[in-house]
């Protein structure tokens, strides 16, 4: 870790200026030596990289959607092109061209902080050692080994001697519990802001790998954190902790304010915008009045949530404009309230067992009629033959007093056909 932190050197000399002018600030509040002065400068360093860090941080939201969308289309190309790997590359690359999607955008905010975090890392470690880094010269190098957070010396470690920690005026006991709880702190935080993006922000009528591959790194990064963070610097940790709440924070108002299309997030905005359209009869905001207009020139390719919140506009008789804007219409409301009269003239569906008992009690309705229209039959056949009159003698029409065979009907007899004959 050291190798790596030298690394990044020649930024350490901005990043212990820049604690400098914040511990000026809070020494004159807290006292100079105080654990809270130090702290507070390392949670303002992170507070200041991340608001520079905000144009990055959209383009990570920007390329993640992208990417999610794009999914189908990557695995169709790699199906496709399965047994030839540069053209496949060469496909995807056309593909990343067309969309103006860049796979590494996702990794910016991490890679951009990078180098202060190593050098941060680099400047605490050279106050563990009593050296002088950057501006800060002996006066604050004693001041920053006086200081104290809940115990544990800014630059103490979970893995340190307890010579190594009593040099620096604690015990071990108290660096181990309070480093152990910020690198537990710090792994939640991790595992919550990246469970928050999969459970809420994901479109969950798409499965693609890259939902696997993020599943996995929701479990992976924490623990990730947990080997590493018993590495820390104690000084370290409060600047990673920081820049967890703060991600999850970001995240957790880009989602609330700005989800994916398709995705639990969305349905929930969308519920909270139809209510107030409700409350107030107009969409109020800039940013409520874009969504609206998003909406609208999706047309036919809404997905069903997006669909739902048009059809509750409706219902208010309210139309949704190309502007984002919201107006009466007796049509949109004529169309509601038809769509709910045919819902309510719709049969409640029975149970399976209700309708074998129906289609029992029809079939035995229909074998009664039907020995009914039997007997009726036969009775009417019957009644003509009465009724004739017999010829004189007692015999047939036919003259005969020859009985008819075994077998054979009595009566007049069908011709057969001719081709039987």
């Amino acid at each position: 870790m050291d190798t790596i932190a030298s690394l990044f050197s020649f930024i350490t000399w901005p990043v212990s200026w820049v604690i400098v002018q914040f511990h000026k600030l809070y020494g004159a509040i807290f006292g100079p030596d105080t654990g809270w002065a130090w702290g507070l400068s390392i949670v303002s360093l992170v507070v200041l990289i991340r608001i520079c860090l905000v144009p990055l941080f959209v383009k990570q939201i920007k390329s993640t959607r992208n990417m999610q969308v794009l999914q189908p289309k990557m695995k169709a190309i790699q199906e496709r092109y399965k047994s030839d790997k540069q053209r496949q590359s060469e496909e995807m690359m056309k593909l990343y061209k067309e969309t103006g999607t860049n796979p590494l955008s996702s990794c910016l905010p991490i890679l951009a902080q990078s180098p202060f975090f190593f050098a941060l890392y680099h400047v605490l470690s050279a106050i563990a050692s009593n050296k002088k880094i950057g501006v800060i010269d002996q006066s604050l190098l004693d001041s920053a080994r006086q200081a104290h957070i809940f115990g544990a010396p800014l630059a103490a470690k979970f893995m340190d001697s307890a010579d190594k920690v009593q040099a620096l005026g604690a015990s071990l006991v108290d660096v181990r519990v309070v480093t152990a709880v910020m690198i537990v702190m710090m792994s939640a935080s991790q595992f919550f802001t990246q469970r928050q993006l999969m459970t809420k922000n994901v479109d969950l009528t798409v499965k693609t790998p890259y939902m696997q591959q993020q599943k996995m790194l929701m479990y992976i990064f924490p623990l990730i954190f947990a080997v590493m963070g018993i590495n820390f610097p104690v000084g370290v940790l409060v600047y990673w902790l920081t820049t967890n709440v703060w991600t999850m924070g970001q995240q957790m108002y880009v989602i609330n304010q700005n989800p994916t299309p398709g995705s639990k997030a969305q349905d929930q905005y969308l519920g909270r915008l139809l209510k107030s359209v409700t409350a107030h009869g107009e969409v109020r905001g800039r940013t409520k009045r874009n969504t609206v207009k998003r909406i609208v020139s999706k047309g036919p390719d809404r997905n069903d949530i997006e669909r739902k919140f048009i059809t509750g506009l409706a219902k208010l008789g309210l139309a949704a404009q190309e502007d984002g804007t919201v107006v009466k219409s007796e049509t949109a409301e004529a169309e509601a309230e038809a769509g709910a009269a045919q819902r309510r003239q719709q049969p409640k569906r029975q149970t399976k067992a209700k309708r074998q008992t129906a289609a029992g009690q029809q079939g035995g309705a229909k074998d009664a009629d039907s020995s009914e229209s039997g007997t009726a039959t036969s009775l009417q056949k019957k009644a003509p033959q009465d009724d004739k009159p017999k010829p004189a003698g007692g015999k047939s029409a036919s003259g005969s007093s020859r009985q008819a065979k075994s077998g054979q009907r009595k009566g007049p007899q069908r011709p057969k056909h001719p081709s039987k004959k």
